[in-house]
C-alpha cells in the first residue's frame, strides 16, 4: 500500500541546482543553448551518450548532470526529424530494466 509521497525520496532539488549551475557555466564557455542546439551546431544527443558513458566508466555523478542537460535542450531545440510530444500510457512505454518494488509486491516477488 502506498503512504504519502515524500518528495525529498523522489526528486531532488540539489540535482536541479546542479544542472542549472552547468547549464550557467556552458553559457559563458560555449555560447548560448538556442545558438549551439537550435541551429544544429551541437547534437545534444549524440553529446548525451557520450556522457553517458563516461559516467559509466567513472561513476562521476556530474555526468548524470550533463545527461539531463543534453536531454532537456533536445527536448528545447529538436533536431530529430520526427520530434513530437505524446504521453504514452504503459502498453507504449519501453519499460524499465529490473522488477519495481508495486510490481513484486502485485505479482508476490
Amino acid at each position: 500500500m502506498l503512504r504519502e509521497i515524500n518528495m525529498k525520496d523522489e526528486y531532488s532539488d540539489d540535482f536541479d541546482k546542479k544542472r542549472k549551475q552547468a547549464v550557467e557555466m556552458s553559457y559563458y564557455k560555449y555560447g548560448p543553448a538556442r545558438a549551439n542546439y537550435g541551429r544544429g551546431l551541437v547534437s545534444a544527443i549524440d553529446s548525451l551518450k557520450l556522457r553517458l558513458k563516461k559516467y559509466e566508466e567513472t561513476g562521476n555523478r556530474e555526468y548524470l548532470c550533463d545527461v539531463a542537460n543534453f536531454a532537456m535542450f533536445e527536448y528545447m531545440f529538436p533536431q530529430h526529424p520526427n520530434s513530437h510530444y505524446h504521453p504514452s500510457d504503459s502498453n507504449e512505454s519501453p519499460g524499465v530494466v529490473g522488477c519495481p518494488v508495486l510490481e513484486a509486491e502485485k505479482y508476490g516477488k
